[in-house]
């Protein structure tokens, strides 16, 4: 049977942050599962006047706005055995001399997913619909909605949705989608276990053999490398007229040029999430097109729902503490694949 300890812990991010996701009952179940001297929370590792805290802490949890864990900042931090983060991506904070000092880390992506999963729900239903798209153009608003096909065929039974991405929000919007009546659901992932993909009710199939099929596209790719710009000129242009592509994954695994004269044309529309660059610059004809609904980065957790992250971060510390397997450890290698 494995000891619990109670691991010496601090809080690093964005003041901003800090003060939405710990209120005074997170900080008290924190103070229960961890030693916590003051201060409770930073958002500042250089400050000379740590010195003495950062010897002695043993993880960190960390969130938007935490500083990126370099060797400089890890000296100051000797007995540091995990980073806990609050929040998606752990990519801006850890460093090559993390992993070399065999530092171990968990993040709370899955949890964060949930959101960006029924926002996109959201989008593909008010994708069939063209519901966006009519209320921003003062003409087709004013029509019958029988009559109000500007941007396309109304509705959403029988939809052929096109998920690109099986990855933590892939899989969910996979799933929650089912829900729609007669839906098929094309998932490319080269790296996908199709039984898995099947499972969640979709259907294993290339990027090239998925695009000219769908109604909507929806991008689920993280940014790599490999990644950027994977929805280019050739993939827009095999998308079938009016056809609606869906972005609440990265901005740039879109060729935003290449869906600006797609999108102006009126052949295609869009709900995007996020742009690249982000924010597009204000003179984008993005902006301007009826048939194009942006958002500023709002599907992943906001409000409320940091709360959750917050709570899925201190599960994670308890099971650390107790000498337990964390639920959603990220190594080095698996970041190679992934957000």
């Amino acid at each position: 049977m494995t000891a619990t300890t109670t691991p010496n812990a601090l809080v690093v991010m964005s003041r901003e942050v800090f003060e939405r996701q710990f209120d005074p009952a997170r900080i008290a179940r924190l103070r229960r599962i961890a030693t916590v001297p003051e201060p409770v929370f930073t958002e500042d590792l250089d400050d000379p006047a740590l010195s003495e805290r950062l010897a002695s802490v043993e993880v960190l949890l960390t969130g938007w706005g935490a500083p990126r864990l370099d060797a400089e900042r890890l000296d100051r931090m000797p007995n540091l055995r995990a980073m806990l983060h609050c929040a998606g991506s752990i990519r801006p904070q850890v460093s090559e001399e993390f992993w070399r000092r065999g530092i171990r880390a968990a993040s709370v992506a899955e949890v964060n997913a949930v959101p960006v999963a029924e926002f996109t729900l959201a989008a593909i239903i008010f994708a069939g619909k063209k519901a966006p798209f009519i209320a921003a153009d003062p003409e087709t608003r004013r029509q019958n909605g029988l009559r109000a096909e500007r941007f396309g065929g109304l509705g959403n039974l029988g939809l052929t949705i096109g998920v690109v991405g099986f990855s933590r929000v892939g899989r969910r919007v996979v799933d929650i989608v089912q829900q729609l009546e007669d839906v098929t659901v094309l998932v490319a992932d080269p790296y996908a276990d199709p039984s898995e993909i099947a499972a969640a009710g979709g259907v294993h199939t290339t990027l090239e053999e998925l695009l000219p099929r769908v109604d909507v596209l929806s991008l689920h790719a993280p940014e790599l490398p490999s990644t950027r710009h994977m929805i280019g000129t050739a993939q827009l242009a095999a998308l079938r007229d009016h056809a609606t592509v869906i972005n609440t994954a990265r901005g740039s695994v879109i060729d935003t040029a290449a869906l600006e004269r797609e999108c102006a044309t009126g052949r295609l529309n869009a709900i995007l999430d996020v742009t690249d660059p982000e924010p597009l610059p204000a003179d984008s004809p993005l902006y301007g097109l009826p048939n194009v609904m942006i958002t500023p980065h709002l599907a992943g957790s906001l409000g409320t729902e940091l709360y959750r992250m917050t709570d899925a971060a201190l599960d994670e510390l308890e099971r650390f503490a107790a000498g337990l397997p964390l639920y959603e450890e990220v190594t080095v290698d698996a970041l190679q694949l992934s957000a």
